[in-house]
């Protein structure tokens, strides 16, 4: 008879193999990833196809107005475009502009910020403030105060017109004068943010070691401090241009008809005559025809990684 101590051992599982660390952390990753993709996925890429779907769609025959139904008629888009080919025209110019304007006031303002109030850290955190202090109201109000800065009983008009730089009977609102003027003060943050940035890991030793070598301030300028400021110049340029080519607020305030841009005629065809495909194939061509820019803007420019 068999006893106890006889008895044979209970099997004992095997210790489960440990998760290699290069691959945990490969899990952690898309495990954080999640949230994102699910948003980019829910809030971008699908209305993007229904927008997409949109703009290829027909009318209904016999339907009322704004009834359509699934199609894929590319015509849609060349329609569009040889309607309103020179509101694209317009909006681009009206975004070149007020972006070159941007970065005329922008950049000497983000290296005054950076490199000559570094010394004085309160100074530097007061100018950081009134930099970004126009964010604290609203995007419109601020628009509509140009209408009041520009009326034709304004300070700015009476004085242009004193000093014979304007008619008697000429005027500043609704014109493209107004409208680019708008664009260039909403922007001028986004354009002088990112160069502050850059200006601001600015090493000056640099700049103290082209001094040592005769350099002039042009000279060092031009080859030490514009190069290394690039990235944020081509940050700003692109955020200044991208909102500003597409915007409508400025164009609705501060134009007329004849100074509207693609976003105006966009917002009026989906919500005024209710032509929703030719507003979604407008919505396309606008945003093929920036990204096709961006990217060779930034091709050309030499920051090949922010694409």
């Amino acid at each position: 008879m068999a006893t106890l101590a006889q008895a044979p051992a209970p099997a004992v599982a095997p210790a489960p193999a440990p998760v290699p660390a290069g691959r945990a952390r490969r899990a952690t990753g898309w495990l954080l990833a999640v949230p994102g993709v699910v948003w980019l996925a829910v809030f971008f890429a699908l209305p993007i196809a229904l927008l997409f779907s949109t703009s290829l769609m027909v009318p209904v025959p016999g339907g009322d107005i704004g009834q359509f139904q699934p199609a894929f008629r590319v015509a849609n888009y060349t329609e569009a475009l040889a309607r309103y080919w020179p509101t694209f025209l317009r909006s681009f110019g009206y975004g070149l502009v007020a972006t070159v304007l941007a970065l005329a006031i922008g950049y000497p303002l983000a290296y005054v910020v950076a490199v000559k109030a570094r010394r004085f850290p309160t100074v530097q955190a007061l100018l950081l403030v009134l930099v970004i202090a126009p964010f604290f109201t609203s995007f419109i109000l601020r628009t509509i105060a140009w209408r009041q800065i520009l009326a034709d009983e304004g300070v700015v008009v009476r004085t242009l017109q004193a000093v014979s730089l304007l008619p008697g009977d000429g005027r500043l609102t609704a014109t493209s004068f107004a409208v680019v003027m708008g664009l260039t003060y909403n922007f001028v943050p986004f354009m002088t943010l990112p160069i502050y940035a850059s200006l601001e890991r600015l090493d000056l030793r640099y700049v103290e070691a082209g001094q040592d070598l005769y350099a002039g301030p042009w000279t060092t300028f031009r080859t030490i401090t514009w190069p290394l400021s690039l990235p944020g110049v081509v940050a700003g340029t692109l955020l200044t241009f991208i909102p500003a080519s597409g915007d409508y607020v400025n164009a609705a305030l501060l134009g007329t008809s004849r100074t509207q841009m693609v976003g105006n005629v966009i917002e009026s065809r989906f919500f005024r005559v209710v032509d929703y495909p030719t507003a979604a194939a407008l919505s396309f061509i606008l945003m093929a025809t920036i990204l096709a820019l961006v990217y060779v803007y930034v091709r050309r420019s030499g920051t090949d990684e922010l694409v």
